[in-house]
């Protein structure tokens, strides 16, 4: 796709945004240029749009991506389009229901109004370096859920060198103080916002109901039954 081709897509997407004020319902458009490169975040969104409402492939968008990033071999921007900027993007790894979609395959349903589930707000990062530095001394500088630390070689995953995000510990809320625990990004990643942690990097509470899908179909049954028991005793 030719840069002008893109910059012309990006163009209709700004101007939908302005359009619906998406701004206002908390949806972020990313910048179209850092340092005279166009962003990866914006090349997502472009390539999305130009297939909206069709399912594309992490490999297909991957490949993309790569023609402006070569070294790129994680495409994860459209999952974050979705989970911190509000765009409706449709993810098969997610779980989207009635989606139709594939593990690994992502899906833009409109520019006009933002991802259903996108709570605004929830992933404004108002923690300051010098208490997240603090932060992360105080757990040595280690990630809460596997212990892995930061700078070395990944406790699991022997190919990784350890990086530490900030990770919720309820998903629901702002990343602020109070509601962060350090994580690596092999943990913060595939654990998404399906579940809230406590202090110490262990799961406390099933944040997302779309969870049990991943689990088997005894496991499902017996969680409609435990469900049914307890709200038709109510």
């Amino acid at each position: 796709m030719l840069e002008s081709k893109i910059i012309s897509l990006y163009r209709s997407i700004e101007n939908s945004y302005n359009t619906f004020n998406l701004t206002s319902k908390g949806v972020v458009l990313p910048g179209l240029y850092k340092s005279k490169q166009i962003t990866k975040d914006a090349l997502t969104l472009v390539y999305l749009y130009s297939k909206i409402n069709q399912s594309v492939s992490k490999e297909e968008l991957t490949a993309f991506i790569k023609k402006y990033y070569p070294k790129t071999n994680d495409v994860q921007q459209a999952r974050h389009l979705a989970a911190q900027k509000g765009w409706y993007i449709l993810s098969g790894t997610r779980g989207d229901v009635n989606s139709g979609l594939k593990n690994g395959e992502y899906k833009l349903v409109s520019i006009e109004i933002p991802y259903p589930e996108f709570t605004s707000g929830r992933r404004t990062q108002t923690i300051g370096t010098d208490n997240w530095d603090s932060l992360k001394e105080k757990y040595d500088y280690r990630c809460a859920t596997c212990g892995s630390k930061e700078g070395e070689i990944h406790y699991y995953n022997p190919s990784l060198v350890t990086k530490i995000q900030k990770g919720h510990m309820n998903p629901n809320l702002p990343l602020e103080i109070g509601n962060i625990i350090p994580q690596c990004s092999w943990c913060n990643r595939p654990y998404r916002n399906y579940f809230c942690f406590d202090e110490t990097g262990r799961v406390s509470a099933i944040n997302d109901p779309k969870f049990i899908e991943k689990s088997t179909t005894e496991v499902q049954k017996k969680m409609f039954q435990l469900l049914k028991k307890k709200f038709t005793d109510q």
